[in-house]
C-alpha cells in the first residue's frame, strides 16, 4: 500500500485539460432551442430504434448523452414509447425480423415525425448490404427501403458531434 501511495504522489495528477468554451457551438445550441420550441412547441422527444446494428452506433448515440454534450440541456430527450416520439433514430440495416417492428414503430410515432438514420448500415445497408444497395436474405437494406428517411448521419459509426448535427439538420427541415 506504501509504494503505491509513493508512487501516486510521485507521477501528481495526469488528467486533460478540459476544452475551453466555444461561442460558437453556444449559438448552435440557442438556435437548436428555437427551432425545436418552433416546431414542436417543446422539448424534442427522440425514440431510438435498433433495426439490428453492431451497438456501434448505439454507443455513438449514448455518448451525446454524457455530461460534454449534454443533449438533454439543449431540450432534447430520449423516450421509451414511439407515441411520446417526434423523432426516431434508426440504428443498424434493417433486419427481417426488425421489419415488422420498424413499420410498427413508425405508423405509431405522431406527426409531425422526423426520421434520421445513423451509420453507415442504416444509410446504404453497410457491409451488409450487396454492392448495389439491393435487399439480401437476412436484411431488407438500408432504413429508406421500409420507412421514409429525412437525414441520413453517415459514419461507422458517426462522431456524436455528427448525431448532433443530423438532429439539428431535421428538425431544421421540419421547420
Amino acid at each position: 500500500m506504501y509504494q503505491m501511495l509513493k508512487q501516486i504522489i510521485k507521477t501528481g495528477i495526469k488528467t486533460e485539460t478540459p476544452p475551453h468554451a466555444d461561442e460558437a457551438m453556444r449559438l448552435v445550441e440557442q438556435r437548436l432551442q428555437q427551432e425545436i420550441l418552433d416546431v414542436f412547441g417543446g422539448a424534442l422527444a427522440i425514440r431510438m430504434v435498433d433495426a439490428g446494428s453492431c451497438n456501434g452506433c448505439e454507443l455513438e448515440i449514448h455518448a451525446v448523452n454524457n455530461a460534454y454534450y449534454n443533449i438533454e440541456g439543449l431540450g432534447i430527450k430520449f423516450v421509451a414509447s414511439p407515441r411520446h416520439a417526434d423523432l426516431l433514430l434508426v440504428t443498424g440495416p434493417v433486419s427481417r425480423h426488425m421489419e415488422e417492428a420498424l413499420k410498427r414503430t413508425y405508423d405509431a410515432t405522431p406527426e409531425p415525425k422526423l426520421v434520421v438514420a445513423i451509420g453507415d448500415c442504416g444509410c446504404s445497408g453497410g457491409i451488409f448490404a450487396p454492392d448495389d444497395g439491393s435487399e439480401n436474405y437476412a436484411t431488407c437494406g438500408k432504413v429508406s427501403n421500409v420507412i421514409p428517411v429525412d437525414v441520413v448521419v453517415s459514419g461507422c459509426p458517426p462522431t456524436p458531434t455528427a448525431i448532433l448535427q443530423g438532429i439539428l439538420t431535421a428538425v431544421s427541415a421540419k421547420k
